[in-house]
């Protein structure tokens, strides 16, 4: 019933910025936390940067001081804004939500948590 779609991956110099996108759409009764992480190859995904419903934040160590995520709860969009990007930064970048949906039939409130496609970013040497 939720959908998220991630945007703004792309090919990038080391030391340039991009700004990642992702918007949540469908039945939604609330968005709780959201976040981003991210796929190297032949890594384990692991978490980049979460934010709760209220804007408290969390950052792997290896992007505190880069990355800024931030979310507009009236557009239901979560962003990402990486700086000082390198190498190691490159993968796919997956956005994930924590949401409580409502059925239609009984109307009961239901937890599910939803992943976007991913987009790609690389980041060249």
């Amino acid at each position: 019933q939720v959908q998220l779609v991630e945007s703004g991956g792309g090919l990038v110099q080391a030391g340039g910025s991009l700004r990642l996108s992702c918007a949540a759409s469908g039945s939604i009764f609330k968005l709780n936390t959201m976040g981003w992480y991210r796929q190297a190859p032949g890594k384990q995904r692991e978490l980049v940067a979460r934010i709760t419903s209220g804007g408290s934040t969390n950052y792997a160590d290896s992007v505190k001081g880069r990355f800024t995520i931030s979310r507009d709860n009236t557009k239901n969009t979560v962003y990402l804004q990486m700086n000082s990007l390198k190498p190691e930064d490159t993968a796919v970048y997956y956005c994930n939500a924590e949401t409580i949906v409502m059925k239609p039939i009984d109307q009961a409130l239901r937890y599910l948590e939803v992943w976007g496609q991913g987009t790609l970013v690389t980041v060249s040497s």
